[in-house]
Order: structure tokens, then sequence, then C-alpha cells
């Protein structure tokens, strides 16, 4: 079986990345005063994904982190995560491509 080339090696950013986010989980769930299996319970998880979402590994889906996220009452930034409206290097690309003018029409409609 062929594996993915991105969970054998990540570019180090996304790496770091994980491990961030990692480390902020586990110090959402201490303060929390939540046992790993109970935060395992909680999203009908294992206790193996949260300790392996808490060390960042990228091996673990994306819904395993928002999950512990939703159980830690933190998703809603989450949610904001690629926000187009937000992406300010997506708007400048859409507006370099966007018409600068009208375009003549080709002659009258009367699909209404």
């Amino acid at each position: 079986m062929k594996t993915n080339a991105l969970r054998e090696a990540q570019p180090y950013p996304v790496e770091q990345a994980l491990r961030k986010v990692g480390v902020n989980l586990r110090t959402a769930r201490l303060r929390r005063g939540i046992t790993i299996e109970q935060a395992a319970v909680k999203i009908g998880a294992g206790p193996r994904l949260v300790t392996d979402a808490e060390h960042g590994k990228p091996n673990i889906d994306i819904a395993v982190y928002a999950a512990l996220l939703w159980l830690y009452d933190l998703l809603g930034p989450f949610e904001e995560l690629a926000n187009p409206l937000k992406d300010e290097q997506g708007l400048l690309l859409a507006s370099r491509r966007a018409p600068t003018r009208a375009q003549k029409t080709r002659g009258l409609s009367n699909d209404f």
C-alpha cells in the first residue's frame, strides 16, 4: 500500500503549526481538569487519538482536532480558517482578474 508522502514529511511550517495546536489542545484540556480518557469518551474516540492530537501528529484526522476544539469550546476560531473574506492574497488576485469594463451585449433577450 502506498503511503501519503505528506504524512511522512510535512513542510516545516506545517509540522510546527500541528505541534503548536497539539500543545494548545493539551493546555485547554488540563485547564478544564479533563483526563485524556474523559476527552476521548466525550468525542467518541480512543485515548490514543487524543494523545496523538496533543502531540500534533499529522496522521490524525482533522475531525479529531475539530471535536477536541468543540469539547473545549474553542471551535469558533476554527470555523474562521480559510475564510474567503479574510484571504487578502486571494482577494487581491481575484481583483486583478476582475473585468475593468462592462462587456458589450449581443442583443436583447426575451428570456424573463
